[in-house]
């Protein structure tokens, strides 16, 4: 089981956390400009947070209502950083060229790119409509395409070096029964990431991919109350217990820094060890 990110769902505003940056002798991405789809719910908010803690001013895109994104950029720039809420639905062209633009001029620039926004809905392969199918290949697959081609037209037009992160999962290579539309948008997310590396790394622009494993979010929170559930979940995992947000916001900073600047192309999973488990292997 992994972590969904979700395209819709903001985190409630009440629940959006405290926000303050790291002390700027241990900032990683002071100066940098990125934007955040899938922004201001679950995994999304916590990289937005982590990223504006490191230095980076932030675009939070949102789907739908603002008030949680408008939350997260009141609590940042606060603290003293830079923000803004872009909303974006990620599938479609005309919003993806829009919202990077709006970043692009509000930022002054944009060299960070973390294509978080997905979604998923269980279906076995017999009971799965056409319009299920396409929707999450279309925000997962062809979303993190429009943003990625949006994000390295940008920063090859500012003749910037910038970096490309999708957050994929662990099942990228775990098989999971009734989620093949979600297994096959991140097994395509991985060789696409790949193959854009490969294209964009010439030009000083590194696509790196982070994958989750079992994160505790509200997404997860019906499993989280199942002691069963949640106990066999665990068991999958070798470090013997579930992610938290900030286990793959820090991943996230790191990778997106200059002390990562020699990995490319590559998949970071954050998983505790579960895409080790024996029968995954």
């Amino acid at each position: 089981m992994a972590e969904p990110t979700s395209a819709a769902g903001a985190v409630p505003v009440d629940s959006v956390p405290e926000f303050s940056p790291h002390p700027v002798e241990a900032q990683l991405l002071r100066g940098r400009r990125a934007l955040v789809t899938g922004g201001d719910s679950g995994i999304g908010a916590g990289i937005c947070l982590e990223l504006a803690a490191h230095g980076a001013a932030v675009a939070i895109n949102h789907l739908g209502g603002a008030d949680t994104a408008r939350e997260m950029v009141a609590r940042i720039e606060g603290s003293g950083g830079r923000a803004l809420a872009v909303p974006m639905d990620v599938s479609r062209e005309q919003d993806v060229s829009q919202a990077f633009a709006q970043a692009r001029r509000e930022l002054g620039g944009l060299d960070l790119l973390v294509n978080n926004a997905g979604l998923e809905h269980p279906y076995e392969l017999t009971e799965m409509p056409l319009e299920a199918w396409q929707k999450v290949i279309d925000v997962n697959l062809t979303g993190a395409f429009l943003c990625a081609r949006e994000a390295a037209r940008t920063m090859r037009a500012d003749g910037v070096r910038g970096v490309i992160v999708n957050i994929s999962s662990v099942h990228e290579q775990i098989p999971w029964i009734g989620f093949s539309h979600y297994c096959a948008s991140k097994g395509g997310m991985k060789l696409f990431a790949q193959s854009i590396a490969r294209e964009l790394a010439p030009h000083g622009i590194r696509v790196v991919a982070v994958a989750p494993g079992a994160i505790a979010t509200p997404i997860n929170a019906d499993v989280l109350a199942d002691p069963k559930k949640s106990g066999e979940v665990q068991a999958e995992i070798p470090l013997g217990r579930w992610g938290e947000v900030s286990d793959v916001a820090r991943a996230v900073a790191w990778v997106a820094s200059e002390q990562a600047d020699y990995v490319v192309g590559t998949t970071l999973f954050v998983d505790g060890g579960m895409t080790l488990y024996p029968r995954f292997v």
